[in-house]
């Protein structure tokens, strides 16, 4: 760790020890079969070590602790701490002793020292003693530069440096995904689903203490990583909620924007900043390790100038069998439209009624019902296709195809079932 050492002789020696925590001691077990030459002794030596677990000696689980031996991996979102102690390895006392501290990164330089006022004096096999902490908020490399100026008997002013050099590494691969749904008749915005993916990097299992969503200013949230379960509600991943390594969890939410950001027209347009994820763990033996997400954005869907969403539609039809659907068509532009509808028939969805209709005038963020009747001369799951909508008044069509699906099936099945 350390890569710089001071080539002159000095009164103080500087050392730097990273704080962690302990682990578990693990030992490579050596066994054999009783006929074998050795017979029972290693099963019996393993027994007797008072390292191993009884009853799973074979299993390399260790009941004791032992101190880390090298300064070992530290991951983003964790919080880093060192012990710095400035010794007078002289037989004479040192004056205005100034220990300084600091971190550097690609993109800055922090102070970490906890004081910046300078000793007095350093009596012979004296020391000064200083722990610092940080959250390591950057990924890659970091460097901690020690600094320690004094002032001899002789009135000599002394300067040396050490840097240790350490790495930060990356603990959770974290996905998002989103989908847009369509709202019902009592709703006059549209809901957002976020799909949080979070997978354990590490070669360590975590324990997933927090993971939620710090909606913006122009979102409600709503968690959906819970069921009712008696009454009560419980965690959808169980009561252990550890995440082992290289595992994904997903994690669902609800976002429904606040009626005073949506238009008119009942959508949120453009790109939007949803919020941010906060998420917090703790790895083997309690240290914490927290990690937030840069705010998540997302792209509204364009309606263009006429939206056309569905109301009502059954889930199953009967072959052949007429069926009724509600449509509901907005105008989303900023001027009146005269709309003519029309129905272009598919090879399995036929449209029942009069093609060529006249809606009538439609005013700006204005909404209209329309119900229509359809027949499938096919079975299975077939899409709702050949809705026309033209604007006389600019002479502009809008084309409507995969508007929702439907299960066809035949009318002898659904009596037999």
């Amino acid at each position: 760790m350390d890569v710089n050492q001071p080539k002159q002789e000095h009164l103080l020696a500087l050392k730097v020890m990273r704080l962690t925590k302990p682990t578990l001691f693990t030992n490579i077990p050596v066994t054999c079969e009783e006929r074998d030459l050795p017979g029972n002794l290693f099963n019996q030596l393993m027994k007797d070590d008072p390292s191993t677990v009884n009853g799973a000696e074979t299993l390399m689980l260790g009941e004791m602790l032992t101190l880390p031996q090298n300064f070992g991996n530290i991951f983003l979102g964790e919080t880093f701490s060192s012990y710095i102690s400035v010794h007078n390895d002289s037989n004479q006392i040192v004056k205005d002793i100034l220990v300084k501290a600091d971190l550097q990164t690609s993109s800055q330089r922090l102070n970490l020292s906890a004081s910046s006022a300078a000793v007095a004096e350093l009596k012979p096999d004296c020391c000064i003693d200083d722990v610092i902490h940080h959250e390591v908020k950057e990924i890659g490399t970091h460097i901690l530069v020690c600094a320690v100026s004094y002032t001899t008997q002789m009135g000599e002013k002394m300067y040396f440096r050490k840097f240790f050099k350490f790495q930060v590494l990356k603990p959770l691969d974290v996905k998002t995904k989103f989908y847009n749904a369509e709202s019902d008749l009592s709703s006059v915005t549209d809901e957002v689903f976020l799909e949080a993916q979070i997978q354990n990097i590490t070669t360590s299992p975590m324990f997933m203490e927090k993971v939620s969503l710090e909606p913006s200013i122009m979102y409600n949230v709503a968690e959906l990583n819970t069921v009712d379960t008696a009454g009560e509600r419980a965690s959808t991943f169980g009561s252990r909620t550890h995440l082992q390594p290289m595992d994904t969890r997903q994690y669902l939410y609800c976002l429904k924007p606040k009626q005073e950001f949506a238009e008119k027209a009942g959508v949120i347009k453009g790109v939007t900043v949803i919020g941010k994820l906060d998420i917090v763990w703790k790895t083997n033996l309690g240290e914490r390790g927290r990690l937030q997400t840069s705010q998540l954005q997302r792209m509204a869907p364009g309606y263009g100038d006429v939206r056309l969403s569905l109301e009502t539609i059954p889930d199953t039809v009967n072959l052949e069998e007429p069926f009724d659907i509600t449509c509901k068509i907005t105008n989303c532009s900023e001027r009146t439209m005269d709309l003519v509808l029309e129905m272009c028939n598919t090879n399995s969805i036929h449209w029942c009624g009069v093609s060529g209709r006249q809606l009538g005038k439609l005013h700006p963020s204005s909404s209209l019902h329309l119900a229509l009747t359809l027949l499938s001369s096919v079975q299975g799951l077939q899409s709702v296709s050949g809705l026309r909508l033209t604007d006389t008044f600019l002479k502009r069509t809008y084309e409507y195809d995969d508007i929702a699906q439907v299960c066809v099936i035949s009318s002898e099945v659904k009596k037999e079932s």
